[in-house]
């Protein structure tokens, strides 16, 4: 039973759950952008390119082939599947990156600029033994 109790302690702590909300949240966002940028966006830089649709760049290293049957069913070929590098995905991947990485900095950046700056600390006063000192500095002194 102790361990469940540790385990609860641990969880209802509020850092806990802000980095759960907050990873909530991220992946929600993510989601908008992705959704922005594959609907708006990329066709937008895909009209302004000719026509290109940035899914469909890809390099192809080996095409793929279907399979291939005699006329009784029984497969002569097997399929072949295309190996093919998709840089087109990266570059829309890169672009929900950059637009998420700006959107995050430009919130924390108002995080920061919203913050109370805090007020310094008030100097500490004389210890007790910068007292002692002080008091035989002015006996010396007469």
């Amino acid at each position: 039973m102790g361990m469940l109790k540790e385990f609860k302690e641990f969880a209802m702590k509020g850092n806990l759950i802000d980095i759960a909300v907050g990873f909530v949240m991220g992946a929600a966002f993510g989601k908008v952008v992705s959704g922005f940028i594959d609907g708006m966006v990329m066709p937008v830089i895909g009209k302004i390119t000719s026509g290109v649709d940035f899914t469909q760049m890809k390099y192809v290293i080996q095409s793929g082939t279907a399979e291939m049957k005699d006329a009784s069913g029984a497969v002569v070929t097997a399929a072949v599947p295309e190996v093919a590098i998709a840089y087109g995905a990266f570059i829309t991947t890169l672009i929900n990156f950059i637009v998420v990485a700006f959107v995050i900095f430009m919130v924390v950046k108002a995080a920061n600029k919203a913050k109370k700056a805090e007020p310094a600390p008030a100097p500490a006063g004389p210890t007790n033994e910068e007292k002692l000192l002080m008091e035989i500095r002015d006996a010396l002194k007469k």
